[in-house]
């Protein structure tokens, strides 16, 4: 049986689960550990931004793991604009991808990037007051990591499309998590992905 891990933020933790049962059939699946707490703080089982996942990376290498398929994400806590900076800016987003694609080459037989999910900018500034996201940012950092990883020859699964074809605001809990029913479409939709990439490659 293949074996796959996830890093991702906190949208891959709440349809992780699904994920988990709809691959069970052919692949091992395991993800960043941690505790689950308030979704919007990086830490634990959270990725979070991109200079996170580059240091779980160092560690993962430490650790001499190795997975078959390795699938990653990281933007929406890069994005995130405090005093109108983001967090993480796009010349250091586009500088740290290129180190996790480096090092995801020598923990996985196959990388797997999972674009950044959407942002509806009323709904997130109106609900969140402790930071801004806006969409043109989710946009230019997905252009970015599009480049990077096809460069890199990762297998890209497009889950900000897929979103984007769910509907508009219904399909939010909050300022920028789904609801369950959404989350379960997101788990099955990587799936198929996943079980079409373990019977193309040997």
């Amino acid at each position: 049986m293949k074996t796959i891990h996830i890093i991702g933020d906190s949208i891959s933790i709440q349809y992780g689960p699904y994920l988990a049962k709809f691959i069970a059939v052919c692949c091992q699946y395991s993800r960043k550990e941690g505790v689950i707490g308030n979704l919007d703080l990086p830490d634990g089982a959270n990725g979070g931004d991109s200079s996170m996942v580059l240091a779980h990376l160092h560690q993962c290498i430490t650790e001499r793991l190795h997975w078959d398929f390795l699938a990653i994400n990281c933007g929406l806590h890069d994005i995130k604009r405090f005093d109108g900076k983001c967090q993480i800016n796009l010349m250091e987003y586009e500088h740290n991808l290129g180190q996790i694609f480096n090092l995801s080459r020598e923990l996985c037989n196959q990388i797997i990037w999972i674009r950044t999910t959407p942002v509806m900018n009323e709904i997130h500034n109106s609900r969140m007051s402790e930071f801004e996201r806006y969409n043109q940012d989710v946009e230019k950092y997905n252009a970015v990591a599009d480049k990077i990883a096809l460069s890199n020859g990762a297998w890209i699964i497009d889950l900000n499309a897929f979103c984007h074809s769910l509907g508009g605001p219904e399909i939010y809990q909050d300022h920028v998590h789904f609801t369950t029913g959404i989350q379960k479409l997101q788990g099955a939709f990587i799936a198929g992905h996943i079980n079409t990439l373990v019977k193309v490659i040997p």
